[in-house]
């Protein structure tokens, strides 16, 4: 029989296995694991990879390249054997801790070792956490990755194969160095995203994966659906609807962590305040919806949230009402 009910996704199993997932949910679980041979394989490959990653994280006295080893020889059967003189770089035992993403990122790490794209060989593994502030990485190809707050980014100490594959978490602004001979393919939340050699920007957050180019093409690809994203587009992916019809954009307002500017370009005034809430941590509303599609043609530099107000006020001759739940436009 086929399955028709809610999307499964990685999410969904984790809140399954740790008994926080709703009747509704457990119910849709059930079905999807019985509707087929290939469904059941799946979770019974999925909670395999989850047990695992309990008991590492519960070993305080893990030898933890060993144990590394061993988990990706059963997360793969296709997993290359490693020479024993071969150094894995150690992850420490936080990386095991943590529902969802230390799932998620053991799954992607058992892609990124699979043969087809190594030829073989041993393969070392670089971890960079941003933590609580934004992080630029240089990889080894020279492509530069500038980390948002609290994002992963997981790749091979050499790519060594036919693409260079990388995995992350979070968010990150790419500037990929081309290389028409070797695509560079980002993993992340059931999304790959391929290019090869471009600018763009991948936030991928509450089950929402969003790509936005800025340079160069970018391939979206989710299931058995694909788009190409050209300069000033963009995409959105959601476990409810998977991947959406494209969208153009106004401005460049989606990488301020990286440089730290809004930049309007006949954006749209809820638009603006949609980036304004996340950069400033504020909580702003349209009190009115006829300015809410008001364009707005500037560039915000490091400037305070007041001195934003302020110009956004004066531009279309609005008042700023400040109250004790937010900030509201009139």
């Amino acid at each position: 029989m086929s399955y028709t009910g809610m999307p499964i996704d990685d999410d969904l199993l984790v809140k399954y296995l740790v008994g926080e997932a709703t009747p509704a949910e457990v119910e849709a679980i059930q079905n999807w694991i019985a509707a087929s041979p290939a469904n059941r394989q799946e979770y019974d490959n999925f909670k395999l990879i989850w047990d695992e990653s309990r008991q590492i994280a519960s070993t305080k006295t893990l030898d933890e390249d060993a144990a590394y080893l061993r988990l990706q020889k059963r997360l793969n059967n296709t997993v290359p054997a490693v020479a024993p003189s071969a150094r894995v770089r150690k992850m420490k035992t936080s990386w095991w801790i943590g529902i969802a993403a230390s799932l998620l990122l053991i799954c992607t790490v058992a892609w990124l070792t699979v043969s087809h794209y190594y030829d073989n060989k041993a393969i070392a593994f670089v971890k960079v956490d941003s933590e609580g502030k934004t992080r630029s990485q240089t990889l080894p190809d020279g492509s530069v990755i500038t980390l948002n707050s609290h994002s992963t980014l997981i790749y091979p100490e050499k790519f060594t194969g036919k693409i260079r594959p990388v995995t992350m978490l979070g968010e990150a602004f790419f500037k990929v160095t081309p290389d028409k001979t070797k695509p560079f393919i980002i993993r992340v939340n059931g999304v790959t995203v391929r290019v090869v050699g471009t600018s763009f920007n991948i936030k991928s957050r509450n089950g929402k994966t969003q790509v936005i180019v800025e340079t160069g093409i970018v391939n979206v690809s989710e299931k058995k659906k694909s788009v190409n994203l050209n300069p000033g587009e963009k995409v959105l992916v959601t476990g409810k609807d998977g991947l959406q019809a494209k969208e153009s954009i106004k401005g460049r307002l989606y990488n301020y962590y990286a440089t730290h500017e809004l930049v309007c370009d006949e954006t749209p005034l809820n638009e603006l305040v949609g980036s304004l809430n996340e950069v400033y941590g504020a909580h702003i509303v349209i009190g009115n919806k006829a300015i809410a599609n008001l364009p707005i043609t500037t560039v915000f530099k490091d400037q305070s949230l007041d001195q934003v107000l302020l110009v956004i006020s004066e531009t279309f001759k609005i008042k700023v009402e400040r109250g004790k739940k937010g900030i509201v436009l009139r």
